[in-house]
Protein backbone atom coordinates (compact mmCIF):
# COMPACT_ATOMS: atom_id res chain seq x y z
CA UNK A 1 0.00 0.00 0.00
CA UNK A 2 1.38 3.46 -0.98
CA UNK A 3 2.56 6.04 1.98
CA UNK A 4 -0.10 8.11 1.34
CA UNK A 5 -3.04 5.34 1.54
CA UNK A 6 -1.59 4.10 4.59
CA UNK A 7 -1.35 7.99 6.45
CA UNK A 8 -5.37 7.95 5.39
CA UNK A 9 -5.86 4.50 7.01
CA UNK A 10 -4.26 5.75 10.06
CA UNK A 11 -6.39 9.38 10.16
CA UNK A 12 -9.60 7.21 9.59
CA UNK A 13 -8.62 4.61 12.69
CA UNK A 14 -8.22 8.02 14.57
CA UNK A 15 -11.16 9.22 13.66
CA UNK A 16 -13.22 6.47 14.56
CA UNK A 17 -11.64 4.98 17.61
CA UNK A 18 -8.82 7.09 18.98
CA UNK A 19 -8.16 10.85 19.73
CA UNK A 20 -8.20 13.63 16.59
CA UNK A 21 -5.10 14.31 15.35
CA UNK A 22 -3.78 17.97 16.22
CA UNK A 23 -5.34 19.51 12.67
CA UNK A 24 -8.33 17.66 13.08
CA UNK A 25 -8.75 19.07 16.60
CA UNK A 26 -8.02 22.80 15.59
CA UNK A 27 -10.34 22.48 12.64
CA UNK A 28 -13.32 21.17 15.28
CA UNK A 29 -12.39 24.46 17.46
CA UNK A 30 -12.69 26.41 13.92
CA UNK A 31 -16.27 25.26 13.56
CA UNK A 32 -17.25 25.20 17.02
CA UNK A 33 -16.69 29.01 16.79
CA UNK A 34 -17.87 29.66 13.69
CA UNK A 35 -21.19 27.72 14.89
CA UNK A 36 -21.13 29.44 18.32
CA UNK A 37 -20.72 33.19 16.43
CA UNK A 38 -23.77 32.36 14.03
CA UNK A 39 -26.04 30.79 16.83
CA UNK A 40 -24.91 34.27 19.38
CA UNK A 41 -25.52 37.03 16.51
CA UNK A 42 -29.09 35.17 15.47
CA UNK A 43 -30.24 33.83 18.83
CA UNK A 44 -28.94 36.81 21.01
CA UNK A 45 -26.93 34.96 24.60
CA UNK A 46 -30.06 33.72 26.46
CA UNK A 47 -31.65 32.43 23.07
CA UNK A 48 -28.05 30.56 22.75
CA UNK A 49 -27.81 27.14 24.66
CA UNK A 50 -24.66 24.91 24.44
CA UNK A 51 -26.70 22.07 23.48
CA UNK A 52 -27.97 24.02 20.25
CA UNK A 53 -24.19 24.82 19.29
CA UNK A 54 -22.88 21.32 19.86
CA UNK A 55 -25.64 20.15 17.77
CA UNK A 56 -25.31 22.54 14.92
CA UNK A 57 -21.75 21.98 14.54
CA UNK A 58 -21.92 17.83 14.84
CA UNK A 59 -20.05 17.96 17.94
CA UNK A 60 -20.84 16.15 21.47
CA UNK A 61 -21.38 17.81 24.30
CA UNK A 62 -18.82 16.22 26.27
CA UNK A 63 -16.40 18.01 23.81
CA UNK A 64 -17.66 21.20 23.87
CA UNK A 65 -17.77 21.18 27.85
CA UNK A 66 -14.00 19.89 27.80
CA UNK A 67 -13.46 22.53 25.87
CA UNK A 68 -15.22 25.47 27.36
CA UNK A 69 -16.77 25.55 30.61
CA UNK A 70 -20.40 27.22 29.72
CA UNK A 71 -22.05 29.48 27.67
CA UNK A 72 -20.39 32.43 29.44
CA UNK A 73 -16.86 31.14 28.14
CA UNK A 74 -17.52 30.41 25.35
CA UNK A 75 -19.46 33.44 24.16
CA UNK A 76 -15.94 35.12 25.61
CA UNK A 77 -13.66 33.25 23.14
CA UNK A 78 -16.35 34.28 20.41
CA UNK A 79 -15.55 37.55 21.29
CA UNK A 80 -11.74 37.29 21.67
CA UNK A 81 -12.23 35.64 18.41
CA UNK A 82 -14.22 38.70 16.26
CA UNK A 83 -11.46 41.49 18.90
CA UNK A 84 -8.40 39.42 16.81
CA UNK A 85 -9.76 40.16 13.44
CA UNK A 86 -11.00 43.30 14.42
CA UNK A 87 -7.42 44.45 15.65
CA UNK A 88 -5.10 42.47 12.59
CA UNK A 89 -4.52 45.21 10.20
CA UNK A 90 -4.44 47.82 12.61
CA UNK A 91 -1.06 45.53 14.64
CA UNK A 92 0.04 45.23 11.42
CA UNK A 93 -0.15 48.82 10.75
CA UNK A 94 1.35 49.47 14.11
CA UNK A 95 4.96 47.06 13.29
CA UNK A 96 4.93 49.11 9.57
CA UNK A 97 5.25 52.00 11.00
CA UNK A 98 7.68 50.50 13.34
CA UNK A 99 9.99 48.79 11.07
CA UNK A 100 9.93 49.69 7.84
CA UNK A 101 12.30 52.09 6.26
CA UNK A 102 9.77 54.07 4.73
CA UNK A 103 6.19 53.58 5.90
CA UNK A 104 3.49 54.76 4.58
CA UNK A 105 2.11 58.33 5.53
CA UNK A 106 0.33 59.17 8.47
CA UNK A 107 -3.06 59.99 6.13
CA UNK A 108 -2.87 56.94 4.12
CA UNK A 109 -2.81 55.03 7.57
CA UNK A 110 -5.32 56.16 9.33
CA UNK A 111 -7.55 56.06 6.06
CA UNK A 112 -7.03 52.40 5.42
CA UNK A 113 -7.56 51.84 9.22
CA UNK A 114 -10.63 53.47 9.45
CA UNK A 115 -12.17 52.00 6.42
CA UNK A 116 -11.22 48.90 7.94
CA UNK A 117 -12.74 49.69 11.59
CA UNK A 118 -15.97 50.99 9.72
CA UNK A 119 -16.51 47.77 7.64
CA UNK A 120 -16.36 45.92 10.29
CA UNK A 121 -18.24 47.99 13.06
CA UNK A 122 -20.89 48.09 10.12
CA UNK A 123 -21.43 44.29 9.83
CA UNK A 124 -24.59 42.74 11.24
CA UNK A 125 -22.50 40.47 14.06
CA UNK A 126 -20.88 43.29 15.30
CA UNK A 127 -24.34 44.98 16.05
CA UNK A 128 -25.72 41.92 17.36
CA UNK A 129 -22.42 41.67 19.56
CA UNK A 130 -22.64 45.03 20.90
CA UNK A 131 -26.29 44.57 21.73
CA UNK A 132 -24.87 40.93 23.77
CA UNK A 133 -22.31 43.20 25.46
CA UNK A 134 -25.01 45.98 26.59
CA UNK A 135 -27.43 43.40 27.27
CA UNK A 136 -25.05 41.23 29.35
CA UNK A 137 -23.06 43.84 31.66
CA UNK A 138 -25.09 43.88 34.49
CA UNK A 139 -25.06 39.77 34.93
CA UNK A 140 -21.87 39.06 33.05
CA UNK A 141 -19.50 42.37 33.61
CA UNK A 142 -16.53 40.56 32.88
CA UNK A 143 -17.43 40.08 29.33
CA UNK A 144 -17.93 43.52 28.86
CA UNK A 145 -14.54 44.15 30.98
CA UNK A 146 -12.73 41.64 28.58
CA UNK A 147 -14.13 44.08 25.35
CA UNK A 148 -13.19 47.03 26.99
CA UNK A 149 -9.09 45.46 27.95
CA UNK A 150 -8.63 43.45 24.70
CA UNK A 151 -10.65 45.30 22.27
CA UNK A 152 -11.06 49.14 22.94
CA UNK A 153 -7.56 49.84 25.02
CA UNK A 154 -5.53 47.31 22.74
CA UNK A 155 -6.51 49.50 19.85
CA UNK A 156 -6.04 52.78 21.55
CA UNK A 157 -2.78 51.05 21.99
CA UNK A 158 -1.96 50.46 18.87
CA UNK A 159 -3.15 53.69 17.20
CA UNK A 160 -1.10 55.50 20.16
CA UNK A 161 2.49 53.36 18.60
CA UNK A 162 1.44 54.78 15.32
CA UNK A 163 0.64 58.04 16.08
CA UNK A 164 4.06 58.31 18.24
CA UNK A 165 6.14 57.19 15.31
CA UNK A 166 5.16 59.37 13.22
CA UNK A 167 4.89 62.30 15.41
CA UNK A 168 9.49 61.02 16.09
CA UNK A 169 9.38 61.76 12.71
CA UNK A 170 8.37 65.14 12.54
CA UNK A 171 5.20 64.67 10.53
CA UNK A 172 2.56 65.43 13.04
CA UNK A 173 2.45 66.95 16.33
CA UNK A 174 0.88 65.14 19.44
CA UNK A 175 2.06 65.86 23.00
CA UNK A 176 -0.44 62.78 24.68
CA UNK A 177 -0.61 60.34 21.57
CA UNK A 178 -2.87 58.06 23.83
CA UNK A 179 -5.14 60.52 24.43
CA UNK A 180 -5.16 61.47 20.83
CA UNK A 181 -5.55 57.57 19.89
CA UNK A 182 -8.80 57.34 22.54
CA UNK A 183 -10.19 60.43 20.39
CA UNK A 184 -9.77 59.23 17.03
CA UNK A 185 -11.49 55.78 17.54
CA UNK A 186 -13.92 57.64 19.38
CA UNK A 187 -14.37 60.35 16.04
CA UNK A 188 -14.15 57.64 13.50
CA UNK A 189 -16.42 54.67 15.01
CA UNK A 190 -18.95 56.81 17.46
CA UNK A 191 -21.66 57.20 14.84
CA UNK A 192 -21.43 54.10 13.31
CA UNK A 193 -21.04 52.04 16.48
CA UNK A 194 -24.69 54.07 17.64
CA UNK A 195 -25.98 53.09 14.31
CA UNK A 196 -24.97 49.32 14.65
CA UNK A 197 -26.20 48.96 18.95
CA UNK A 198 -29.35 50.16 17.28
CA UNK A 199 -29.48 48.04 14.54
CA UNK A 200 -30.08 51.03 12.23
CA UNK A 201 -28.53 50.47 8.63
CA UNK A 202 -26.74 53.30 6.93
CA UNK A 203 -25.98 53.45 3.28
CA UNK A 204 -22.05 53.26 2.37
CA UNK A 205 -22.20 56.55 0.97
CA UNK A 206 -23.46 57.89 3.86
CA UNK A 207 -20.66 55.96 5.95
CA UNK A 208 -18.16 56.60 3.80
CA UNK A 209 -19.02 60.67 4.10
CA UNK A 210 -18.69 60.46 7.84
CA UNK A 211 -15.09 58.24 8.09
CA UNK A 212 -13.74 60.45 5.89
CA UNK A 213 -14.94 63.67 7.68
CA UNK A 214 -13.95 62.24 10.53
CA UNK A 215 -10.23 61.41 9.65
CA UNK A 216 -9.77 64.64 8.36
CA UNK A 217 -11.06 66.37 11.00
CA UNK A 218 -8.74 64.89 13.56
CA UNK A 219 -5.52 64.88 10.74
CA UNK A 220 -6.45 68.74 10.71
CA UNK A 221 -5.75 68.71 14.69
CA UNK A 222 -2.40 66.93 14.94
CA UNK A 223 -0.92 68.59 11.45
CA UNK A 224 2.85 69.78 12.13
CA UNK A 225 3.11 73.58 12.41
Amino acid sequence: MARTGIKALERTIRRVGGRPTREEAEARDVRLLEVATHLFMERGFDGTSIDAVAEAAGISKPTVYARYHDKRDLFAAVLRKRIRDWLAPLSAAAEAQATEAKPKSIKTTLHELSRHMIAYTLAPEAGACQRILSAQAVQFPELAKLANEEGWLRAVRGVSSILSQSAARGQIKVDDPELAADMFLNLVLGHCKRLALYGIATDPETAERHRKAAVDFFLNGIRSK
